[in-house]
């Protein structure tokens, strides 16, 4: 995804402006980020309340912030479940090998 030795500059298009985006990821990477800010901007603005352009970022960012810590938790509920599950197995394991060398 990212080289930190080559930057390259992409230009996007967010809320009807054009951005010049210097970034270490590859072109279509920050291409996809950029749309999917845009789409969250669009997303706002089309719920009916007239929300300056400015305005409609910030909600979007707070929008995709939410997102992603509630991914991060997500995440992290995820790594314990499968951790736990993972110690379960290795002492069946154990168990069983256990049981196998003492016939």
């Amino acid at each position: 995804m990212t080289d930190p030795e080559r930057r390259s500059s992409v230009t996007v298009r967010i809320a009807g402006e054009e951005h010049t985006i210097r970034a270490n990821a590859e072109p279509e990477y920050t291409r996809s980020c950029a749309s999917y800010v845009d789409d969250r901007i669009s997303e706002i603005r089309s719920q009916g309340a007239l929300v300056e352009t400015h305005k409609a970022a910030i909600l979007a960012a707070l929008s995709i912030s939410d997102e992603l810590l509630r991914a991060r938790e997500e995440l992290e509920r995820v790594r314990k479940e499968v951790g736990s599950l993972a110690t379960k197995l290795a002492r069946r394991i154990e168990a069983e090998l256990a049981a196998a060398d003492s016939e």
